[in-house]
């Protein structure tokens, strides 16, 4: 059975979301990152990119596939982590701490009720 700690938010592309004031954290589920195994490289915008609800960000190279991160909501990027360039497998041994993907200023605050919360995605997954 996946993590789904119950404070953060969750997108059906399964990424997660801590908001906080003005600042979006955005990170791969555990459920994610179980499905795809090992992480071997990680792809992340540059800072001040701005993407709407559902663009793709980045993309994800793992053993069993290759997947594109598609933003829970819109916004700028403020920061992505430095350490996934070296270190991809953060994604797997801490997804809700050091394996973080971006930061983001949101563009809406209306599109905080577009994510699940954590019961919401455990249906989601059937996990």
């Amino acid at each position: 059975m996946s993590t789904v700690p119950d404070e953060l938010l969750y997108s059906e592309e399964h990424l997660w979301v801590e908001w906080t004031d003005d600042v979006v954290t955005v990170g791969l589920t555990d459920y994610a990152q179980k499905e795809m195994g090992d992480t071997v490289f990680v792809e992340l915008p540059s800072l001040d990119e701005k993407f709407a609800r559902l663009d793709v960000f980045g993309t994800i190279e793992a053993v069993k596939a290759v997947s594109e991160l598609f933003s829970p909501i819109g916004g700028v990027v403020l920061a992505t982590n430095p350490r996934l360039a070296k270190e991809p497998e953060l994604l797997n041994t801490d997804p809700y701490g050091e394996g973080w993907l971006i930061r983001l200023r949101p563009s809406s605050l209306a599109e905080r009720d577009e994510l699940l919360g954590s019961a919401e995605y455990r249906e989601h997954t059937g996990d």
